[in-house]
């Protein structure tokens, strides 16, 4: 991948268990160049992630920003909300590898990051990985995330029909 390919604009939100792992992170892309729109949380005073989550979520579906990062206590719950977006494809990474294959394989769009279970450092090297690896482009990924798009069609068609 070639540094002009690389996603230059990220979207960042966080709830307050993120708050600090989302500021110090933020910090650390403007300096390496990358452009960060902040969707909150703005302090840490308790709030709901699916607030946070989802602006990132609709950030990145609507190709405002090129990818995103959600950040809670665990990630789980961030990652849940962001994947409720259409057009979202949220993954929840915890190490190196994990971050490489979300990319690789899965084309993941948005990482989730767990402030309570990782720590700045590993966040980092997370973060890192995530903006550096390209989609692989492999006929076999490519078919399973078209089947991945696939759901998403009929669960809205199911909606719109229930409706």
């Amino acid at each position: 991948m070639t540094k002009s390919s690389l996603p230059k604009r990220i979207a960042l939100g966080s709830d307050h268990a993120g708050f600090e792992l989302k500021e110090w992170l933020k910090n650390l892309l403007t300096e390496k160049g990358y452009e960060c729109l902040d969707f909150g949380t703005n302090n840490p005073k308790p709030c709901d992630y699916p607030d946070f989550s989802s602006a990132v979520a609709h950030a990145v579906a609507s190709k405002e920003c090129d990818t995103g990062i959600v950040i809670c206590g665990t990630g789980i719950g961030s990652s849940i909300a962001a994947n409720k977006v259409f057009g979202v494809r949220c993954a929840l990474c915890w190490n190196e590898y994990t971050a490489r294959m979300a990319r690789s394989h899965n084309d993941a769009n948005v990482l989730a990051l767990g402030a309570r279970v990782i720590g700045f450092e590993l966040a980092w090297e997370i973060v890192k990985v995530w903006l550096e690896t390209p989609f692989s482009e492999d006929e076999r990924h490519k078919r399973r995330l078209e089947k991945i798009s696939a759901l998403e069609v009929l669960e809205t068609e199911e909606a719109k029909a229930q409706c």
